[in-house]
């Protein structure tokens, strides 16, 4: 719990590029209100991606919880990664205590794999490349038939309760705001550990767009852009379901960079907001090596935003490009260090000065060898979005539907 009663409030009322939308004085009960008498008109699917073995968290449980309370729900989207057809059936009998319709979608099911075979013999690669990006993407395709509008958010919030989903979806669902597309914030700090986390933000992307800016020249309109959210790695995100059928997503973890870098494409500023969430207490990964963990994270972030650079502000990437942008990011990251070392000392959290320098020291080891393996395959692990996807098969959703239908029946 936050010490002292705190909730977790914004202290300012700082409006930028990107609209957001403070937690000064939110009446719950008239949030919670306005979103269930909107989602009569504007139905509304949750969207939980997660893999078998988080099934063990405890974040789980209380997930459920939260989700019961949201009955304006029209349904909850379970996106699965399982090994076998007794892990899928696992995590179809925990989610039986859900009172919201619901369907848990087994991503890698041989019904699932043959209908992408089919694509695959139209050109649309969807077998190479498996993740948290194809999985959304699956979901997309059924929530995207029954709903306006469509949250996402990770399976492993240890915090979580029915105000998150309801925060996410009110801008998009009240229509004297009409948004399209809203990005979660929050704190991540854990009072349990009294620490500072967020480290792939604080030490990696935070550092290196700064780090990119100073490179360039000048800061781009992409950028500038990205560095408008308050959080843009989080995993919470809600946008219409025509915008979820119009995104090109990358299949790895740079799936938040990716969907930024299409709303940046497609979306004019006015109708994205990002929305505070107070404090957000996830599952801490390890530090890990390039094949897993938070280096793993680091170098499919890397490879997604150096793509989007590219299409967006036509930049350049070479070897001495990657050799200076090293060089410029480990200042910055010792700049950041220094100032996340002073705000912990304020406010009484533990904070290892080394651990930080040394995870910093790990993400710029690997990052060289993530941009000369860009260079040498720049196309990426992007997928095609819906709307291309439906013009090679118009009738790839329902027979989607009517496979995880089946699969959830009994």
């Amino acid at each position: 719990m936050c010490p002292c009663g705190a909730r977790g409030e914004t202290m300012d009322i700082k409006q930028e590029e990107i609209t957001t939308l403070h937690n000064l004085r939110v009446d719950e009960q008239a949030l919670m209100d306005s979103v269930r008498s909107n989602a009569e008109k504007r139905p509304v699917s949750v969207i939980t991606p997660m893999l078998y073995r988080e099934l063990q968290s405890p974040a789980l449980g209380k997930i459920v919880q939260g989700l019961n309370k949201c009955d304006y729900l029209k349904e909850v989207i379970i996106p699965l990664a399982a090994d076998n057809e007794k892990q899928f059936g696992k995590v179809k009998e925990f989610f039986s205590h859900l009172d919201i319709p619901n369907l848990v979608i087994w991503c890698n099911s041989p019904e699932v794999t043959g209908l992408l075979e089919e694509l695959n013999e139209e050109g649309l690669d969807f077998l190479t490349y498996k993740g948290k990006g194809r999985d959304v993407w699956l979901a997309f395709g059924i929530a995207s038939l029954r709903s306006y509008a469509i949250l996402v958010h990770d399976a492993d919030v240890h915090s979580y309760t029915e105000m998150y989903p309801t925060k996410m979806l009110y801008p998009l669902l009240e229509p004297e705001l009409d948004f399209k597309f809203n990005k979660g914030y929050y704190a991540r700090i854990s009072f349990e550990d009294n620490q500072m986390y967020g480290r792939v933000f604080r030490l990696f992307l935070n550092p290196l767009l700064q780090a990119l800016t100073d490179e360039i020249g000048t800061e781009s309109d992409f950028i500038r852009f990205l560095r408008s959210f308050r959080y843009p790695l989080s995993g919470e995100f809600a946008l219409t379901s025509d915008l979820a059928l119009d995104v090109d997503i990358p299949s790895d973890w740079g799936l938040e960079i990716g969907i930024l870098a299409e709303i940046y494409r497609n979306v004019t500023r006015k109708r994205i907001c990002q929305t505070d969430l107070g404090f957000y207490e996830h599952k801490h990964q390890k530090v890990g090596n390039p094949e897993e963990g938070l280096v793993r994270m680091t170098r499919d972030i890397l490879k997604t935003l150096l793509r989007t650079l590219i299409e967006n502000d036509q930049i350049q990437i070479s070897r001495k490009f990657l050799t200076t942008m090293l060089v410029l990011y480990r200042r910055r990251a010792q700049d950041c260090i220094r100032q996340y070392h002073a705000d912990a000392r304020y406010n009484n959290l533990d904070f290892d000065r080394h651990l930080e320098e040394t995870i910093v020291e790990q993400f710029s080891t690997n990052m060289m060898d993530a941009g000369i393996q860009y260079i040498e395959k720049p196309v990426g692990t992007r997928l095609p979005d819906w709307l291309r996807t439906m013009s090679a098969k118009k009738d790839i959703r329902h027979r989607l539907l009517d496979i995880v239908l089946e699969q959830n029946r009994g």
